[in-house]
């Protein structure tokens, strides 16, 4: 079968092990209520509405996926995806490498999502994936910035931070996620890169394989502080009145 013709089948990995310790104590941060549900199934839900999506592999607290497995039994979830509940590790890339490892053989694409970007339209889920289906190894949707952004030299004592450049906004981008790959081209960056990484497109980057941008989306914001539950709220409010979502 030819590359045009063959389909790509795709699954989506979840890190959700981290604490969120910027929300405060309490339960770990994908497990936080979002409108009585908590923001991980939110999250499950925004990649298995991609009809394009058909697993959705979630990387639970270590201790915690015996509590994530009743959580999605809980919930109701589209019956045309398939969910795998595996424990994480200490850290992000950790994580996403044992959601990895976890995907059965068949799988070309990855999606990997944050838990805590419950709200991401169906739009920019399959805008990524098609973008990885023309031949992008990496794909991420990005924003533009409205803000100005300074360059500091950081100080850790609190005081004032001198500004040692300004980069050119009109080239830069909040990236969001789902962020989606050539599932080998993402196992071979796990398998290669060793080095701290805020995400997994810089782990591409740094094989010297090109990441490309589709546009993001404003809703697709992460939420982190208590105020981005309000605005979390407020978003699925104006859905619920829209849209009857």
């Amino acid at each position: 079968m030819s590359d045009e013709s063959r389909p790509f089948r795709t699954a989506a990995v979840i890190p959700a092990a981290g604490r969120g310790v910027r929300l405060g104590p309490g339960a770990p941060k994908a497990l936080r209520a979002l409108n009585g549900t908590p923001m991980l199934i939110h999250a499950v839900r925004a990649m298995a509405a991609s009809r394009a999506v058909s697993l959705v592999v979630v990387v639970a607290p270590p201790d915690g996926a015996t509590e994530v497995k009743n959580l999605l039994t809980e919930h109701a979830l589209p019956e045309r995806t398939d969910f795998l509940v595996v424990p994480g590790g200490e850290t992000r890339q950790e994580s996403v490498k044992l959601g990895l490892d976890a995907l059965p053989p068949g799988f070309d694409i990855v999606l990997v999502h944050d838990a805590a970007r419950p709200l991401v339209p169906v739009d920019t889920v399959d805008a990524v994936i098609e973008a990885v289906r023309d031949g992008a190894p990496a794909v991420v949707p990005a924003l533009p910035l409205a803000d100005t952004v300074k360059e500091v030299e950081p100080r850790t004592d609190g005081g004032p931070e001198p500004v040692v450049a300004t980069p050119e906004r009109a080239r830069l981008r909040a990236v969001q996620t789902p962020q989606g790959f050539d599932r080998a081209t993402l196992v071979r960056a796990h398998e290669t890169v060793t080095g701290s990484v805020t995400d997994d497109a810089g782990m591409v980057e740094q094989l010297g394989l090109t990441v490309v941008v589709v546009p993001g989306h404003e809703e697709a914001f992460k939420v982190t502080r208590p105020l981005d539950l309000v605005l979390a709220e407020a978003v699925l409010a104006r859905r619920r009145a829209n849209d009857g979502f």
